[in-house]
């Protein structure tokens, strides 16, 4: 069972085990998107060593990395966790976040290139003559569209890992996938 964050990285996996021709229900694995790192802890409880006794593995952002090496110690899978034990557990972290990894991946032109096919190119280029992101990264700038406006992250995770050119998978997603 692999445990994300949410419904854009549960999406995210999906899309890229597609692309590399493997079928994660047929081969036992669930995806579930927990509705934030914070709930990491309930869900290795209900389905890890405490519960059901799953293998158990999953997707974070950095920010949220101390919620689930809380979680992980919590359930006796260690203590004094670091990145190495994290991923011999089978957790991966994102730099920032899922959206800086696939942005860093297929570098900015090509993400405007898949929001302009989404028609929202505009939108995108409101935001970037906002005074408080006109002086910011264009990088940074398709992070913060990425994350506003409702389902974005959602809609975009599959798409950006649809643009991806395989062998520039981000580390943790890549790690994620040759874990399971």
């Amino acid at each position: 069972m692999v445990l994300v964050e949410g419904v854009s990285d549960k999406s995210a996996i999906e899309a890229l085990a597609e692309r590399r021709g493997r079928n994660l229900a047929a081969e036992g694995v669930s995806l579930v998107a927990m509705g934030g790192a914070t709930n990491i802890g309930t869900y290795i409880g209900r389905f890890g060593p405490p519960g059901r006794g799953l293998r158990l593995a999953g997707l974070c952002d950095a920010g949220e990395v101390g919620a689930f090496q809380r979680g992980l110690e919590r359930a006796g899978l260690g203590s004094d966790l670091d990145g190495d034990d994290l991923e011999a557990l089978g957790f991966f972290v994102c730099v920032a976040d899922l959206e800086d990894e696939l942005i860093r991946a297929l570098g900015t032109a090509a993400v405007e290139r898949v929001v302009d096919a989404e028609g929202e190119l505009g939108s995108f280029r409101t935001l970037q003559k906002q005074p408080s992101w006109r002086a910011r990264s264009t990088h940074d700038q398709l992070r913060r569209f990425m994350g506003a406006g409702s389902g974005r992250k959602i809609r975009y995770s599959g798409q950006l890992v649809a643009a991806l050119d395989l062998d520039r998978v981000p580390r943790p997603l890549d790690g994620l996938l040759a874990h399971l």
